[in-house]
């Protein structure tokens, strides 16, 4: 089985790239099974990592809060797990 974390920030304006920057450079620990980060519109960075794991596995390694300086809110974070093919 296969859970995936997504971190979504909203840079402060003007910052987005900073935002970036600094999303790409969080270390894991253990690193992923793969990790893909995105951009958007206003400033928005996503970060997926997938893992190996049921939904409900603990302590897998997050990426922090970017701190008030770079993201103009909290984090939204969500967990969805693998489904197989057909349902």
């Amino acid at each position: 089985m296969t859970v995936a974390l997504m971190w979504e920030a909203r840079a402060v304006a003007g910052k987005g790239e900073e935002l970036l920057t600094w999303a790409t450079q969080q270390p894991l620990d253990p690193p992923p099974l793969r990790r893909e980060t995105f951009r958007a519109p206003e400033d928005r960075v996503l970060v997926i990592t997938w893992w190996d794991g049921a939904y409900d596995t603990q302590g897998l390694p997050e990426l922090p809060e970017p701190g008030e300086d770079l993201a103009r809110r909290a984090v939204h974070r969500w967990r969805f797990e693998t489904v197989p093919d057909g349902g």
